[in-house]
């Protein structure tokens, strides 16, 4: 059996022992049956994991002493944020799962005109929410430590301002241009813009390229939003990324 791997939100570094949340040991003791003694690894987003063992498993408690912090290689060098137009339920979910296995640094859930989900504030914070319980799943399955940074859902003209270099790249069917052609990002740094369903209008995408991003394509056939995204992070991680 695989070990576990769980997030704590606290900062582990210097601890020897750690008292889980109520929701962690429900899901070692209830979920996977687990035993005191039982082997786990932790991590808390500083890049490192803690391996330990089970000490105390109750209902609602667990505690778990802890041995010396690993740091293994498993971030990507290359720095892709994802701007991702926000798709329905289990399509953005999709989405923000496997841009996590796939390396993504950071995530921005963007507002464009062809969005069918309209969120008003309070729903818009319980989605949050809701994406950033998926993204630290996505990292506790596929061996992550460092949790990709969730930004609030912003406009697209918000995602427009400038950046601190890097490639930006557009997700544009009709684009001639295509990844391979383009040079590597001098700095590791990748912004990447795709549109939700439907995709960007005309007027967005024009809006795209003057503030500096640079339309690209995927081959001849044109692909849904859950799939245009993580096609292209697979294309960068190959080119320049840890994907070789």
């Amino acid at each position: 059996m695989r070990i576990p791997r769980l997030y704590h939100p606290d900062n582990l570094h210097g601890l020897t022992t750690v008292e889980l949340p109520k929701e962690s040991a429900h899901y070692l003791g209830r979920v996977l049956r687990l035993a005191p003694a039982s082997p786990i690894i932790l991590f808390d987003g500083s890049g490192l994991e803690y391996p330990g063992r089970i000490e105390h498993l109750g209902r609602s408690a667990a505690r778990v002493v802890l041995e010396p912090p690993l740091r293994p290689a498993v971030e990507s060098p290359l720095r892709i944020e994802l701007q991702q137009g926000i798709s329905r339920g289990e399509r953005m979910d999709y989405t923000l799962q496997k841009a996590v296995e796939l390396g993504v640094a950071a995530i921005t859930p963007v507002i464009t005109r062809r969005s069918v989900v309209q969120l008003d504030r309070a729903r818009q914070e319980k989605r949050l929410q809701h994406w950033r319980g998926v993204i630290i799943a996505a990292c506790e399955q596929s061996g992550r430590t460092c949790p990709p940074t969730l930004a609030g859902i912003t406009p697209l003209d918000g995602c427009l301002q400038p950046a601190p270099g890097g490639l930006r790249l557009l997700l544009d069917p009709e684009a001639a241009t295509t990844a391979r052609a383009l040079p590597p990002p001098e700095n590791g740094r990748v912004t990447l813009l795709v549109g939700p369903e439907g995709g960007l209008d005309g007027e967005e995408r024009a809006l795209a390229r003057r503030a500096g991003y640079v339309g690209v394509r995927l081959g001849p056939r044109v692909l849904r939003t859950e799939t245009a995204g993580l096609a292209a992070i697979a294309v960068l991680q190959h080119l320049w990324g840890d994907l070789g």
